[in-house]
């Protein structure tokens, strides 16, 4: 399905429920599964989320998580752990050309058999679970957090707990410290002490609780970046928020503050209003190791308002559902934009036009989809295969059609 934008303009001071981070929620599914006596409100209604909770009830014997990378994760340390249990899990053919060799040399290294079937160092694995006795594993502290995050999640069943040891310089600091938060939160003992990370062993039932999944920080850019693009005074609220989120992408309300948008944090929502114009002659220049999945969106919106922006820290775009660095070049320079990138960057010159009616391949990643969107504030633009965004905001375009947008 392909989606059509008239150039529209935001209705004023609507407001938007938006769904619970995805993030939060596949680690809380995990944690459940582990601890049946939790209970999770706000539950992600992403697909990468509904993937993860049937397989996580599923009883077959082969998984496929399609395009979900996080599940593709979490369900491999998940499986390992689960005694005299066999699980063949797969995804799509993306799926099978993205790294997991790191994860599962861990998880070997803590006693785990698992083998590969097609590619080495790739999915589809077949797993063989087992009681892991091992407690310790080192990693490069530059790897994904996904790796770091899915050991951690299964760490407290294991019978001696599990100390990681990260050489070098972490990066993707605040996802590690969502999952160990959220493992605190239900009251599983870690400690974050230098590159050493402990999760001490707790077999015995937890005391029931409820948990509520906060909204989702990548999915709130999209707006960031549609206020960004609107008229001064233009202003939108969405929920839910906290102030003191888990969620890295957070830091949204600091870096559109150079977009000359400001938030207002009130009870469980977030305000977003264009408070100011942005000089032309503005560069903005960002580090994003620590929220990568934010880039898209901010690079759009730095071409939709003419300004020059460099950002660095990228490194792990280039293993999501596409190169995300390669496609954003592609398909920001059809508008018109020069950019130039590396292996962990993106530059952005500033632009005086942007070409209308433009169609935006999307490459299966709904990123891509919805960090383009935004520009249909400023000249008619199609989205290609729109409904890639079911991957992580399956209301998106009904959202973006409610506030104003013309979709045709």
């Amino acid at each position: 399905m392909d989606i059509s934008i008239q150039k529209s303009k935001l209705h004023n001071q609507q407001k938007v429920q938006i769904t619970g981070s995805k993030s939060e929620s596949n680690r809380l599914l995990l944690l459940q599964a582990l601890y049946p006596q939790i209970s999770i409100n706000n539950v992600s209604n992403s697909d990468d989320s509904v993937l993860m909770q049937k397989a996580l009830v599923s009883e077959e014997k082969l998984i496929d998580i399609h395009h979900a990378g996080t599940a593709m994760r979490f369900l491999t340390a998940y499986f390992s752990i689960q005694s005299g249990r066999e699980t063949v899990i797969t995804g799509s053919p993306r799926m099978k050309e993205r790294p997991i060799k790191i994860l599962v040399d861990a998880l070997k290294m803590l006693g785990a058999e698992i083998t590969y079937l097609e590619n080495d160092g790739f999915p589809p694995l077949r797993i063989i679970g087992k009681e892991l006795t091992e407690h310790k594993v080192t990693l490069e502290a530059n790897v994904s957090s996904q790796y770091i995050s899915a050991l951690l999640l299964i760490a407290s069943k294991l019978e001696n707990g599990l100390e990681l040891t990260l050489k070098g310089k972490i990066t993707s600091v605040p996802y590690i410290n969502m999952t160990l938060s959220l493992l605190n939160s239900i009251g599983i003992e870690t400690s974050f002490v230098e590159n050493t990370i402990s999760v001490k062993p707790n077999a015995a039932n937890l005391e029931p609780q409820s948990l509520t999944v906060e909204s989702d920080w990548s999915s709130a850019s999209y707006f960031y970046g549609l206020i960004a693009l609107s008229d001064v005074d233009t202003e939108i609220t969405i929920g839910a928020y906290k102030n003191k989120s888990l969620q890295g992408d957070s830091v949204l309300a600091d870096i559109y503050e150079k977009f000359g948008v400001t938030t207002t944090f009130e009870d469980d929502s977030i305000t977003l209003r264009k408070s100011s114009n942005i000089d032309i002659k503005s560069i903005i220049e960002l580090d994003l190791k620590n929220a990568p999945d934010i880039a898209q969106t901010i690079a759009v919106t730095a071409f939709g308002l003419g300004l020059k922006c460099s950002m660095i820290g990228l490194h792990t775009l280039k293993i999501k559902e596409t190169d995300r660095l390669v496609a954003l070049k592609i398909e920001l320079e059809k508008l018109g934009a020069e950019v130039h990138i590396t292996d962990l960057s993106l530059h952005l010159e500033p632009s005086k036009t942007i070409n209308s009616n433009v169609a935006i391949a999307t490459y299966n990643d709904h990123r891509m989809a919805m960090a383009f969107a935004p520009l249909g504030l400023k000249v008619p633009i199609v989205i290609e295969n729109a409904d890639v965004v079911s991957k992580s905001y399956p209301q998106f375009w009904e959202d973006f059609k409610a506030i104003g947008f013309n979709l045709k």
